[in-house]
């Protein structure tokens, strides 16, 4: 099944952002070759896709997990949430109407 993985960022989190994107990506990138990665990206902090030193204010990503709690289990595991960049994350079922 699907799961959404919607992080909210701690405010001027563009910094911390940075120093963990590398490894974030990396296991974004492990899903995606797994073909378990649906989608996944952040949310600019102003209406345009590149927002520069405005930064972003979370992340959503949806992926196919065995269960909900190993869903949880990947999105704490995140180097985001080790660096500090989000204030909270939010793991929920997710059916897929129109790809």
């Amino acid at each position: 099944m699907y799961y959404a993985i919607m992080s909210e960022d701690v405010s001027n989190s563009l910094a911390l952002r940075k120093q963990a994107r590398p490894a974030h990506l990396a296991r974004l990138e492990a899903l995606k070759a797994e073909g378990r990665l649906l989608v996944a990206g952040p949310h600019p902090a102003i209406d345009t896709e590149a927002p520069g030193e405005s930064g972003f204010t979370g992340s959503l990503v949806i992926a196919e997990f065995d269960s909900l709690e190993s869903a949880q289990a990947w999105a704490d595991a995140d180097p985001y949430v080790e660096a500090g960049v989000y204030q909270s994350v939010t793991v929920k079922p997710y059916k897929v109407v129109l790809p």
